[in-house]
């Protein structure tokens, strides 16, 4: 057993999300959203350094003294899979990582509306999942990978940085390839994707004009892209794509957009109101002909009007999310100011809770 197991097991015996390494202090875990210490005492440069090449290859270890940064996937037994981010820092090393949860959970579990499943079983297009770091980005897709292999018979091909939760093939072949040891970028694995007879192709980051521009393309010539954003609503979404490409190639970037786009779901996790975990809220667009129109002539900022009038559809804003989550007494109005799109929607009710709590009222700046 590595010696960073005994650490790990922290993180599963509070129930915790990510760890933090870092020379100088004991570690740290994230546990619904919040930053604890540990009672472990604090670490050296030499131990942090230590715990971490125990589990990783010489190989891995050149290409960080090289580069300075390293994402690794670590299996730890019985305490389950880690994504694990290595970085240098001032006065050291540092390591952050990430729990990857022992079982995926169903589209259905996470809440996911029908509309967006019904995207999930065309054979062409792109489907976009966006949100903040650690909103749940990367379970989302994995539900939806998992979906279309229960469902279909289809070969999917997943670029992942690194691979995550891994998958057995029930109905579907699916190929996954993780960047730096299977393939140089996104934008590399992605083009020879195109070579390798996919149905389904799983982008895990979409941040640069290759490897949108290639996603695009591929999801006009019939297979169905599966991708995420840092973006917070479907508009920025939309925006974040068109500004990626030079002015000049634009108008064309939002034709093949237009045509391609089934949906965005934008997501954000929030801690429950009676204290048992996180719950997700997302907003929710969906392809229509009036939304491609809208794409098509860079209307983007009407982009939420269009999905309140598609609410019969199983469209739906992040704020009025929020707001049914509130009314059904899941979260306090204090979280959903938090991440709300139009925070003074929330904060009357946000206001009169923290009041109650502390006796101050808050100020709105």
């Amino acid at each position: 057993m590595a010696r960073i197991d005994k650490i790990l097991q922290l993180v599963k015996d509070a129930d915790a999300t990510d760890l933090h390494l870092a020379s100088g202090s004991p570690p740290i875990i994230r546990k619904m959203g919040d930053l604890e210490s540990t009672s472990h005492k604090p670490l050296t440069s030499k131990q942090v350094e230590g715990l971490l090449y125990e589990i990783i290859s010489d190989e891995q270890i050149r290409e960080f003294e090289k580069r300075g940064d390293l994402d690794v996937a670590y299996g730890a037994g019985d305490l389950g899979r880690f994504r694990i981010n290595i970085f240098r820092r001032e006065g050291g090393i540092g390591a952050a990582i990430r729990m990857i949860a022992d079982s995926l959970l169903t589209l259905e579990e996470l809440n996911i509306p029908d509309a967006v499943i019904e995207t999930i079983s065309k054979k062409s297009g792109l489907i976009l999942v966006t949100g903040p770091t650690n909103s749940g980005k990367t379970t989302t897709l994995s539900a939806i990978v998992d979906y279309i292999n229960r469902h279909f018979c289809k070969h999917i091909v997943t670029l992942e940085d690194p691979i995550e939760y891994v998958h057995k093939n029930i109905n579907c072949l699916i190929t996954q390839r993780q960047i730096g040891a299977h393939t140089g970028s996104f934008g590399q694995g992605l083009r020879a994707a195109l070579r390798e007879d996919p149905d389904v192709i799983l982008v895990g980051e979409m941040r640069d004009t290759e490897t949108i521009s290639l996603a695009l393309t591929a999801s006009e010539v019939g297979l169905l892209v599966l991708g995420t954003l840092h973006t917070n609503s479907a508009s920025q979404t939309v925006d974040r794509i068109i500004d990626v490409f030079p002015s000049d190639q634009q108008p064309q970037a939002r034709v093949m957009l237009a045509d391609s786009l089934q949906a965005v779901v934008s997501q954000q996790l929030l801690k429950r109101k009676d204290t048992t975990g996180r719950i997700m809220a997302c907003e929710i667009m969906t392809r229509t002909t009036a939304m491609s129109t809208l794409i098509r002539d860079g209307k983007s900022h009407q982009i939420p009007g269009m999905i309140q009038t598609g609410r019969k559809r199983g469209m739906r804003l992040l704020d009025d999310s929020l707001a049914a989550m509130i009314d059904t007494g899941l979260i306090d109005a204090s979280e959903a100011l938090r991440v709300a799109n139009d925070p003074s929607r929330f904060f009357a009710a946000a206001n009169k809770n923290i009041t109650k709590q502390t006796g101050r009222v808050p100020v709105m700046s």
